[in-house]
């Protein structure tokens, strides 16, 4: 059975969207700098919620695109043994920037499914890109992607 999931991003960057490079140059929570991932969630609304809880009102006229991505059922999804003690600690500790880190190294899969710190239950998919099995990944084309103007208090 395949599995859906949904990746945002700044329009601008649509092009390169699913590079892995945003995420090489600066790290991430499961990702150093320098390891090149997608993050992406497993629905558009937690997708959402990861980028917004990042935004500041002078944000509010970005331009955004999502795209929704159908990983297959002959694609692995590796799911973490164990998760560090800190793994939901702000700002995010190396020990889970490391745990992606060394999951990309590994090349084991092409998917590490991770829990969400917003919404518990809910997950993120991070994808390697340099992984053979990505290829297989069926991303949608970029749509349109606005906040609802009742999410932006105070501006």
């Amino acid at each position: 059975m395949s599995v859906s999931a949904f990746r945002l991003v700044k329009a601008k960057h649509a092009a390169t969207a699913f590079s892995g490079e945003g995420a090489r140059l600066v790290g991430g929570r499961w990702n150093l700098a320098g390891t090149s991932l997608v993050y992406a969630s497993d629905s558009l609304s937690l997708a959402a919620l990861e980028i917004f809880v990042h935004l500041q009102p002078v944000d509010r006229r970005i331009p955004y695109v999502w795209f929704d991505v159908t990983i297959p059922a002959n694609v692995r999804i590796d799911d973490p043994a164990t998760l560090p003690d800190t793994w939901h600690s702000e700002p995010p500790g190396e020990e889970t920037q490391s745990l992606g880190s060394e999951w990309v190294k590994q090349n084991h899969a092409a998917v590490l499914r991770v829990p969400s710190i917003l919404i518990p239950g809910e997950h993120n998919l991070l994808l390697n890109p340099a992984h053979a099995q990505f290829k297989r990944l069926k991303v949608s084309a970029p749509r349109a992607f606005d906040f609802d103007g009742r999410l932006w208090k105070n501006t």
